[in-house]
């Protein structure tokens, strides 16, 4: 399992998670790469973080941590579509990923992490700026399926 995360102007960390996904594993993860990925990708003051609702992500330590270092989380409404763009970010790596057919494990990670670094700013520009879009299509689609 991977965490990653991105911005309109790139990606930021990917972690490799070898372990059964626990909340206190995300708090950790969190103190490792968010703050890196927020200077790597110069966002200054002015961003907000999404996260799904998986239960791992809104219990109460993982909610803590966030509110003790100020970072501002956007509301996702329980039982919502999947609409976070970093799911077009996944499959984009996995396509990479898939093409040059790794052979283990080690591999798989090592590409992983080359592909990661290798997609351009531009790709995740469009991610976020198709955002907007996908929300307006939602809400015009009363929630039912949508192109997204």
């Amino acid at each position: 399992m991977l965490w990653g995360c991105f911005a309109a102007g790139g990606t930021g960390a990917l972690h490799k998670i070898d372990v059964i996904m626990r909340q206190e594993n995300y708090v950790d993860i969190l103190k490792q790469h968010l703050k890196a990925s927020i200077r790597k990708l110069k966002l200054g003051r002015k961003w907000v973080f999404q996260l799904d609702n998986d239960p791992k992500h809104t219990s109460k330590v993982v909610t803590k941590r966030l509110k003790d270092n100020k970072v501002k989380v956007l509301e996702w409404p329980s039982q919502s579509p999947d609409l976070n763009p970093i799911e077009n970010l996944w499959a984009e790596l996995k396509r990479r990923v898939r093409a040059r057919r790794p052979t283990n494990l080690t591999q798989l990670h090592q590409l992983c992490q080359e592909e990661w670094a290798k997609i351009h700013p531009t790709y995740c520009g469009k991610l976020a700026e198709g955002y907007l879009k996908r929300l307006t299509q939602i809400k015009q689609f009363k929630g039912n399926a949508t192109k997204y």
